[in-house]
């Protein structure tokens, strides 16, 4: 095997280290020390992980991870900690399996190698960090097994077909570069509503109205010579909707001109983002969820654009006020039949 072929499956030990580094250890360890796989000649630098104090350590630690894993919240903490040490894991075994031909290239495949764990950590805590927006413990289950699983079977295509092997960790690595925008905006999005939540006040009470200023840096977005335009302008995060990007901190804004729109106004990568909202044969509601207060906005007739905005769990009492302002815009006194149509629209 050439070297280049043999780097793609140091590369491979190092993402399925950044899902579970303990587990990559033990099982190569244990399949090597029982003969369950013979190593090809270049492969003969890993028979140290079969070492029996290796294989012990690394059990007990995956032992460990094994139980944290399945408890929300819990996982998270772990996955913050292991952000140093998987992509560090990861490069140990890059390097070990390729030797020490020259420093530069110890380098080289070091850097390589820990770069790929932290894009597979990165992706597995992202997951892990939205899974726990729902305080069950069975979606946390579910992943964790699912990875358990993932590493495995890695592992044994690596170990038997190294070369489709590197094939699809190339593709999953570019896949997660594509999406990473996203992936790192979502995870942003759910721990500031988790600090929020944190460091919000024992008990809510209504303020005496909403604020009519916008952020600074979102107040050039939405500028009128008049400064009684805006009726009151509130702070969010956008969630799933069809026409606004979910995930982004931005404000929604009601004005006096237009008691039927809504405004809602950001920065996506640095430039000015603003959608309008009509808010015509449109019903509204307030719903709680365990990291956010959420204002639904949906059709009264069931088809049309559905509108999610979260707020933190401290800011309950603005959107029960928000829902009570666009009620008397629209002249609704009731909110009959906008529950049946939560659940399509709404996501933590």
């Amino acid at each position: 095997m050439d070297r280049l072929n043999l780097l793609g499956v140091a590369l491979g030990l190092a993402a399925l280290a950044g899902i579970n580094l303990y587990l990559t250890v033990v099982v190569t360890g244990l399949a090597i020390h029982f003969h369950w796989i013979s190593l090809a000649p270049e492969y003969r630098s890993l028979e140290i992980l079969a070492n029996p104090w290796i294989i012990t350590i690394a059990g007990v630690l995956y032992f460990l991870e094994f139980l944290a894993d399945k408890i929300p919240w819990v996982d998270s903490i772990w996955d913050a900690v292991h952000t140093v040490i998987r992509p560090i894991g990861g490069a140990l075994l890059a390097i070990q399996l390729l030797g020490h031909p020259s420093p530069t290239y110890t380098v080289i495949v070091g850097l390589l190698a820990g770069g790929t764990s932290l894009v597979t950590h990165t992706a597995k805590a992202a997951t892990r960090l939205t899974s726990n927006t729902s305080p069950e413990p069975f979606s946390n289950i579910g992943l964790s097994l699912g990875e358990d699983v993932a590493v495995l079977g890695g592992l044994a295509l690596i170990y038997h077909n190294p070369v489709l092997a590197s094939s699809i960790f190339a593709v999953a690595i570019a896949a997660f570069f594509y999406f990473a925008p996203k992936i790192l905006r979502a995870m942003k999005a759910k721990l500031w509503l988790a600090w929020k939540k944190l460091n919000g006040p024992a008990e809510y009470r209504l303020p005496p109205e909403l604020s009519t200023t916008l952020p600074a840096r979102l107040a050039p977005i939405f500028s009128h010579e008049n400064p009684e335009t805006i009726a009151w302008a509130a702070p969010c995060l956008s969630g799933r909707s069809r026409r606004i990007p979910a995930n982004l901190f931005g404000a929604l804004v009601a004005t006096n001109e237009e008691p039927h729109k809504l405004v809602f106004v950001a920065r996506k990568n640095g430039r000015a983002f603003s959608q309008t909202i009509g808010l015509n044969a449109m019903m509204v509601a307030h719903e709680p969820k365990f990291l956010s207060e959420n204002l639904i906005i949906v059709p009264s007739a069931g088809k049309g654009p559905k509108y999610l905005f979260l707020f933190p769990r401290s800011r309950g009492a603005d959107v029960e006020q928000i829902v009570e302002n666009l009620r008397e815009r629209l002249g609704q006194r009731t909110p009959s039949g906008v529950e049946a149509q939560l659940q399509p629209a709404s996501a933590d």
